[in-house]
């Protein structure tokens, strides 16, 4: 007030009151709210800095919820695999039983060729395992036989004294030539002189004929020399001779090893987490920094029976000797290749997502620490200074009240 008039030593010791005042309100406010940057107004350059990284920090730990769904689709993927794999495994070993079951066939089909012919004795005279033309000059030199199999080029073997590629002249030498060609055929001398030509164990299941027409399952056998197909007894010409016993095991074996593969393609579909399922074609992008530039994309697979390169079998056609387990052992063995490969990679971008999942962490708790450094108070320091601040104003309180006893000396001199 304008009408008012204190004297000097009044105003400086209220000035300095209120200066006491001032400075104990911000350190009241410092201690309750624990920052000694509250707004932009106490320090700018603080206030926006702290700002900036809490926005980070924030942001960054928005990704990581992401990031965390990132790593259990990865996990339910990985233990997707590690369940095919097992399932793989379960075929095998019933694939591996048919290989101990007893032979579907009690008689494996077969085929004779005719003996040395000719007009001399030389030519009707039998050869040896070791030389079948004795030397030349009996009635099967220079004779050809043609094995057409189901797929594939046909094989011509001729029997011949002469060295040369395509000719053989023993017995070994023939059933060289017929496993290299991967006919299922194995060669025998009879004390005659001709050749039988008998399915192997492997091929049980194939047959015989006449001719060079490609047939499922079958061998045609043709050429200058003459065959004749062999009747088992009970059967037909140039067919293998079932045995039922042993055929019912082996449908039954089908029939488990076909209910894996059904497991197989289900337990595929299965392996998802929050709709994603990398075993079934999805795809997973994670994105690890607040600018979107650091990204992982993980390419998903079909891993169906179909996409393992696996299918369900036939009773009654497959299963049936050691050619078709071996066949399905060559699949599996494929397959638990393709979900090795599959299992390291996806062990690898799970390493991946962890380490930047810990990364992200570790540098939110860096941001959040540089942001505190920059805006929080020392509690310590506040309090004390709360304390001297406090003293002060006591001070500052009784020295006013010393200012004002030479006023009130003047009033009672008055009075």
């Amino acid at each position: 007030m304008s009408g008012i008039v204190l004297s000097a030593s009044v105003r400086q010791n209220l000035l300095s009151l209120q200066s006491t005042a001032e400075l104990l309100s911000t350190t009241q406010n410092r201690l309750a709210t624990g920052n000694k940057v509250n707004s932009a107004l106490d320090n700018p350059t603080n206030f926006f800095t702290a700002q900036g990284l809490n926005n980070r920090a924030g942001d960054i730990n928005n990704l990581l919820d992401s990031i965390g769904n990132g790593v259990q689709v990865l996990q339910a993927a990985n233990t997707g695999i590690t369940s095919l794999q097992k399932l793989v495994d379960t075929a095998k070993s019933i694939a591996n039983q048919v290989l101990q079951a007893p032979a579907g066939y009690s008689v494996k089909a077969s085929a004779t060729t005719a003996a040395p012919a000719g007009a001399t004795p030389a030519l009707l005279a039998a050869g040896t395992t070791g030389d079948l033309t004795n030397a030349g000059t009996n009635g099967l030199n220079g004779l050809t036989y043609i094995f057409t199999p189901a797929a594939g080029s046909a094989t011509t073997i001729t029997v011949s004294s002469t060295v040369a590629a395509g000719n053989v002249n023993s017995i070994d030498a023939f059933n060289t030539a017929l496993s290299s060609a991967g006919l299922g055929l194995t060669a025998s001398l009879a004390s005659n002189g001709s050749i039988t030509f008998t399915s192997t164990n492997d091929n049980a299941s194939q047959s015989l004929t006449l001719g060079t027409t490609p047939a499922a399952n079958t061998v045609a056998l043709s050429g200058t020399g003459t065959f004749a197909l062999v009747t088992p007894t009970g059967g037909v010409a140039g067919k293998p001779l079932a045995d039922a016993g042993s055929l019912t095991i082996r449908g039954s074996l089908v029939k488990q090893y076909n209910d894996i593969i059904t497991q197989i393609t289900t337990t595929s579909q299965d392996a998802s987490f929050n709709g994603i399922n990398l075993l079934n074609g999805d795809d997973l992008k994670l994105t690890f920094n607040e600018t979107g530039k650091s990204t992982l994309n993980v390419k998903g697979v079909t891993f169906n029976a179909a996409g393992l390169g696996l299918a369900s079998l036939t009773s009654g056609t497959d299963f049936l000797d050691n050619a078709s387990a071996n066949a399905a052992l060559a699949k599996l063995g494929a397959a638990s290749g393709t979900l090795r490969t599959q299992a390291s990679s996806l062990g690898s971008n799970l390493s991946v997502v962890q380490i930047r999942q810990d990364f992200n962490k570790n540098l939110i708790n860096v941001l959040q620490t540089g942001s505190s450094n920059l805006t929080l108070a020392d509690t310590n320091e506040e309090a004390a200074n709360s304390q001297a601040l406090s003293t002060r104003q006591s001070i500052a309180v009784s020295a006013l009240a010393l200012a004002n006893q030479s006023q009130q000396s003047v009033l009672q001199l008055l009075r």
